[in-house]
């Protein structure tokens, strides 16, 4: 069966989550969004792991649990920040487990390394080598994906945190990786011009903070909902079963292009090089993103295709979109009424961003908000780069198009 699947967000028990991230919100969001397959996050919390052992229900011998009609997969996420040949370095990881008892026992071991209750996403002083050592003794059966791969402070590749290579990050353990997850300010089409990521599936998953924004990049696969099942397709790289990646337009992530966020410093990588990698405000070295550090590792010209490649497609979310159309702000409660009468109309928010023809979009929503959608997936669209921590900035709407007025934008 085809379904969209985001593995990796995280519970209230994570720093700056909502305190909204529990389980029945979250079903409740994954039903909205088209979601039937959603990572738990931070299993590694006791009290998280506790809630969801009281609401979901094993799905037979399939490694997947369920709530209300949703299929959960047990994941969490470690920070792990060591120091090895006399560097310091941070990487996140993202671990997925068939089993309750499985999640226990790697539980267990981390706990022997550090305070594993202070946050849904524990930091640990265990290099990724000593991590997937202990973690794969527990069982071969985990799947394990670096995070947010790109992402300068904490990640396997950061420009401030992190290797030039996956074999020097993981050593003989690089086999054990299932997959690798690009992150938000980057896209497939940025990795594969590094050749050595050929052979990993690229996964896009929201990395989410808050009920609302689960799925924001996620994975579309035709498979069976089997947790053994999903590890082989990953790992193969099938095409046929992982048909193609849900992503942010990579200029909207919060570290695509450098800069420095105080200084409203925003530099493209030529920039960066013209100015020495330097910030011409304060001097000081700019943080370097997503794009300079691809643009420092890759092999191969912008553009480049490999024969294997999966596809994706580059949205943006629903409420985004409504809230440009109406020329409000997306908290406004206009904006969520539209949303979940829309999402209602139509099944969910993915069978309007992706499955909707135009003809139905037309004729069963606002104008301006249809077009809005079209916009999108023409890729018609203006981007400020994000950078520094700040979010980029899309503009779905040409000036010349004008505001349409509000008796335009009622739905009907």
């Amino acid at each position: 069966m085809q379904f969209v699947a985001d593995f990796h967000i995280h519970s209230r028990y994570s720093r700056a989550t909502s305190k909204e991230m529990n389980v029945p919100t979250l079903a409740k969001w994954a039903k909205l969004k088209g979601i039937q397959l959603l990572g738990t996050g931070d299993f590694t919390h006791h009290l998280w792991l506790q809630e969801l052992k009281q609401h979901l229900q094993p799905q037979g011998k399939t490694g997947l649990y369920l709530y209300e009609g949703v299929n959960f997969i047990i994941s969490g996420e470690i920070s792990s920040i060591f120091s090895q040949e006399g560097k310091v370095y941070r990487v996140h990881n993202v671990f997925m487990v068939p089993s309750f008892e499985i999640a226990e026992e790697i539980n267990k071991m981390l706990a022997t390394y550090g305070n594993i209750a202070s946050d849904g996403r524990p930091i640990l002083g265990l290099s990724c080598k000593k991590l997937t050592d202990e973690i794969f003794k527990i069982s071969d059966e985990v799947m394990l994906i670096p995070s947010h791969i790109w992402t300068p402070w904490f990640s396997v590749f950061g420009s401030n945190s992190g290797f030039d290579s996956l074999e020097q990050a993981y050593g003989k353990y690089i086999e054990k990786i299932t997959a690798l997850e690009t992150g938000l300010s980057s896209d497939p089409a940025m990795n594969w011009r590094l050749s050595k990521l050929d052979k990993y599936s690229l996964v896009s998953n929201s990395d989410s903070h808050s009920p609302s924004r689960i799925g924001r990049e996620a994975n579309v696969l035709d498979c069976e909902l089997n947790y053994w099942e999903i590890k082989k397709v990953l790992e193969e790289k099938d095409k046929s079963k992982f048909l193609y990646t849900i992503e942010f337009f990579p200029e909207e992530g919060k570290y695509h292009y450098d800069g420095h966020r105080n200084c409203q410093i925003r530099f493209s990588p030529k920039e960066t090089k013209e100015h020495k990698g330097v910030c011409p405000v304060c001097g000081k070295p700019l943080t370097r993103g997503v794009l300079y550090r691809v643009e420092e590792l890759a092999d191969r010209p912008e553009g480049f295709i490999p024969d294997n490649a999966i596809d994706y497609k580059s949205l943006v979310p629903f409420d985004e979109i409504i809230a440009e159309a109406k020329g409000v702000g997306k908290q406004s409660k206009s904006v969520m009424k539209d949303y979940l009468d829309l999402v209602s109309a139509f099944g969910s928010e993915f069978n309007i961003m992706v499955n909707a023809s135009e003809e139905e979009l037309f004729s069963k929503m606002p104008e301006r908000i249809a077009k809005g959608v079209k916009n999108v997936r023409d890729k018609n669209l203006n981007i400020l780069p994000g950078y520094d921590g700040e979010y980029g900035t899309i503009e779905i709407f040409r000036e010349e198009e004008g505001k349409k007025n509000n008796e335009q934008m009622t739905l009907f």
